[in-house]
């Protein structure tokens, strides 16, 4: 049965506050891995974002902002993980062809479903809501061992960039995940986006989309 997840976001984000099991944040130690992936040139913006513009034009009719990357406290960290657990349980996938009819949509999963970019929109609105910056939070496109493309949120901070993900209940440095990164939002504008130089092998298939 369906169900308005809009009307359950104030009690889910009051759930996250009171979870009381303490999460520790990864250690620097992790510096045998890269921190920080490297930025290329301008890319084309997904046509997924363009159209989500559309239709929520408040949203994305923004003003540049300065550079900004999150201080990942125990607290932040602990938060993080608990919006991130939170959405990848409270919406269930749901392909776009399923839920809208249409190959491809961007829209928060407002009746409890959705597929992995609506996961990405609702983590950042919440997280943006609980006072993380904007210019932290990006979008971003990447590509599975198999080239299939996928949306993960892209967590930059002072201790590096960490991923949220629909299909991992981890939140990980991206250099911990399996994917190759293609393209993400740019910090100062979510309207522009950046390729991504990944130093590791790409699949042959892989391509942006």
């Amino acid at each position: 049965m369906k169900w308005r997840l809009v009307e359950g976001i104030a009690a889910g984000l009051a759930a996250i506050a009171l979870a009381g099991t303490l999460v520790i944040v990864p250690a620097r130690a992790a510096s045998e891995r890269t921190l920080f992936i490297s930025l290329g040139a301008t890319a084309r913006a997904p046509v997924g974002w363009k159209e989500f513009c559309v239709d929520y034009a408040t949203e994305c009719d923004t003003v540049p902002l300065p550079l900004a990357d999150a201080l990942l406290t125990s607290e932040a960290w602990n938060e993080l993980v608990r919006i991130n657990e939170w959405v990848n349980d409270a919406v269930k996938p749901m392909t776009d062809l399923e839920h809208w009819g249409v190959a491809e949509r961007w829209n928060y999963p407002d009746d409890g479903f959705g597929d992995c970019e609506d996961y990405v929109l609702l983590k950042r609105k919440l997280l943006m809501q609980a006072g993380w910056p904007r210019q932290a939070l990006l979008i971003t496109v990447v590509r599975d061992k198999q080239g299939d493309g996928h949306a993960v949120l892209t967590v930059k901070t002072d201790d590096g960039e960490f991923i949220l993900d629909n299909q991992d209940t981890d939140v990980l440095l991206w250099s911990q995940t399996d994917y190759r990164f293609v393209k993400r939002q740019s910090q100062t504008d979510p309207n522009v986006w950046i390729a991504l130089g990944d130093p590791r092998p790409a699949p042959a298939t892989a391509s942006s989309r």
